[in-house]
């Protein structure tokens, strides 16, 4: 349903984009987030041409092409097959699948994972034009020439970066293979014939240094927050619970405490602080506003028609899925696998809408433990509409006001809206249908999801508003 709108059956082999996009010369000046300039980082320079090294380098790339097996192929076509940025974010919606629910620290991860990435690929294009290397000729290639120079490699530069962070952010997963997938990924260039050696090398050791400056900033921030004192039980997080009836409290039955009711304190990227756009307060639980609302949740509930029961089920996000961000990320995936557009463009586009929702997320956590607004299982039954009364999908251990999957939706489609304008109408059409899933699935009502659609798009624009002045849309 959403992807099918979204991407209309491309054709042409995804691997060749950065060729088919042509050269892009001016990447290396384009903004960054972590780096304070693309050349933070230092890269040497290639081999001089004819120089003993640049010989032995040579020969390195024509033994590794000599010695091409079955099974190297499969490593090229696997690592060449999408845009270089794709395979590391696929990893990190993997490694979010694996985990608790818990919709916030996976933001942060996605947007630690794609800004390490955008830098560390601005940074290599930066050193490829002031060094100019070219490309391997004369070798048997697997891929198409790429159509910047070549030192150092831009792929690796990924690589390196995304491994560096994908360790940090997911501990549970093993550094070891992380940073061996690397190394493949850097060392299928070259058996590809697209790169030389040092092209990978340097690009890894770019990339890493990158990733590690990008784990500088979140500084000894945990992804998936402790919250020590908050997570021992009731008694912990109650103390943070306002007074008041009809406030958020666990589903019927759930002895679970609430998630990472920290978050909206957390470090933004593009909003000064969670609670810059904090919307207004919901509807007083005792106003005729609020039981409507309620009562709403509860007739559509009822009434589900298997189109709704379907729009619910897409956009759950629940656990054991890269959860509402990720679902996102998979359409930004699918429009970089379509669009053709170059490493340094694909990179940049994951990190802007990566950033809105990392900021997204933060900012609806500063509303939804501001004000602990109640689900509707909790509402129907308090209000006495249905005492027995059970949602279509499973209601999330924290409070409702405002609805996360509207708040990200609102952000993701604003900035992909920008980023491909011919597309902004189905976006925005999604991120509505996004929202509105969340009532027919009776864990969100009306209010949640507006107030949230509108919170999103705030900081879409916000983020928009630094795209234009990043260098790339000159």
């Amino acid at each position: 349903m959403f992807l099918l709108a979204l991407v209309a059956a491309g054709c042409g082999r995804p691997g060749a984009a950065s060729a088919r996009a042509g050269a892009e010369p001016g990447a290396g000046l384009w903004r960054t987030w972590v780096l304070a300039s693309p050349w933070e980082v230092w890269v040497p320079p290639p081999a001089e041409p004819g120089s003993p090294a640049a010989a032995a380098d040579a020969a390195r790339l024509r033994a590794a092409v000599a010695g091409r097996t079955r099974e190297v192929v499969a490593q090229v076509d696997r690592w060449d097959a999408e845009p270089a940025v794709a395979p590391w974010m696929e990893l990190a919606l993997d490694f979010v699948a694996q985990r608790t629910k818990d919709p916030v620290a996976a933001s942060r991860s996605y947007a630690l994972v794609a800004v390490a990435m955008y830098d560390a690929v601005a940074a290599a294009w930066h050193y490829k034009y002031h060094y100019g290397r070219a490309g391997p000729g004369g070798i048997d290639r697997l891929v198409e020439a790429e159509a910047d120079p070549s030192y150092p490699s831009g792929h690796a530069a990924v690589a390196g970066a995304a491994s560096v962070v994908l360790a940090h952010v997911f501990p549970e997963q093993p550094a070891v293979r992380l940073e061996h997938l690397a190394e493949e990924a850097a060392r299928s260039r070259v058996t590809a014939g697209a790169s030389f050696p040092s092209d990978v090398e340097a690009g890894l050791a770019l990339g890493r240094a990158v990733g590690e400056l990008v784990l500088e900033r979140a500084q000894a921030e945990v992804v998936v927050e402790a919250d020590v004192g908050l997570r021992e039980g009731a008694a912990g997080w109650e103390r943070l619970r306002p007074d008041g009836a009809l406030l958020w409290r666990q589903p019927p039955g759930s002895v679970q405490v609430p998630v990472s009711p920290l978050a909206g304190t957390w470090d933004t990227w593009v909003l000064a602080s969670g609670d810059q756009f904090r919307p207004p307060p919901f509807p007083a639980v005792d106003s005729e506003e609020f039981f409507d609302e309620a009562l709403e949740v509860y007739e559509v509930g009822n009434n589900l028609t298997a189109g709704q029961k379907r729009i619910a089920k897409f956009w759950e996000g629940g656990q054991g899925t890269p959860l509402p961000p990720g679902i996102w990320n998979e359409a930004v995936l699918a429009l970089l696998g379509e669009e053709w557009l170059s490493l340094p463009r694909a990179a940049r586009a994951l990190a802007l809408v990566n950033v809105a929702m990392d900021d997204a997320g933060v900012a609806a956590w500063d509303a939804k433990y501001a004000y602990w607004g109640p689900r509707p299982v909790n509402a129907i039954r308090d209000l006495g509409i249905a005492p027995e009364w059970e949602p279509y999908l499973r209601t999330p251990v924290f409070p409702g006001y405002v609805s996360g999957h509207a708040t990200y939706s609102g952000a993701a489609s604003t900035v992909l809206g920008h980023l491909f304008p011919d597309r902004a109408d189905v976006l925005d059409a999604r991120a509505r249908e996004a929202s509105l899933s969340r009532l027919y699935g009776g864990i969100h009502m009306r209010s949640d999801n507006e107030a949230g659609l509108e919170l999103g798009r705030k900081i879409g624009a916000l983020v928009v508003e630094r795209a234009r002045r990043d260098g790339a849309e000159r």
